[in-house]
């Protein structure tokens, strides 16, 4: 079995997608009109539109109620990457800081609300 992605539910593809794409610097995949998808040299993230999980009815997720999951990116540099972000951010929850565990790491939120953490290890 292998990881293949994580699937973000939003009401707006197209903003969301920007988003990514301005965080990622990579150019979304657009096969249809409510689907998009993010491939970097080690994940994949798809942004999808409720319609495409309209069929799971009353058990469907819903954007922007994530209170529980966190979209992590490995970066050479926090500093660099916040620097080139700070003015696409609307919301930062954590400006770089380094953690007690060694990480560099800052936090914010995209434009539905779900906490994005670009974090360096030690030593990168």
């Amino acid at each position: 079995m292998n990881f293949a992605s994580i699937r973000i539910i939003t009401h707006d593809v197209e903003r969301l997608t920007r988003f990514y794409e301005t965080v990622t610097g990579t150019t979304a995949i657009r096969p249809a009109p409510v689907f998009a998808e993010i491939r970097t040299g080690t994940a994949v993230i798809a942004i999808a539109s409720t319609a495409t999980v309209t069929m799971l009815g009353d058990h469907a997720p819903r954007p922007g109620r994530n209170d529980s999951l966190i979209v992590e990116f490995l970066v050479t540099d926090v500093d660099a990457d916040f620097a080139r972000l700070r003015t696409a951010l609307e919301y930062v929850v954590l400006e770089p800081t380094t953690m007690p565990w060694g990480n560099r790491s800052t936090l914010f939120r995209d434009p539905d609300g779900n906490l994005v953490n670009l974090f360096s290890r030690p030593g990168n």
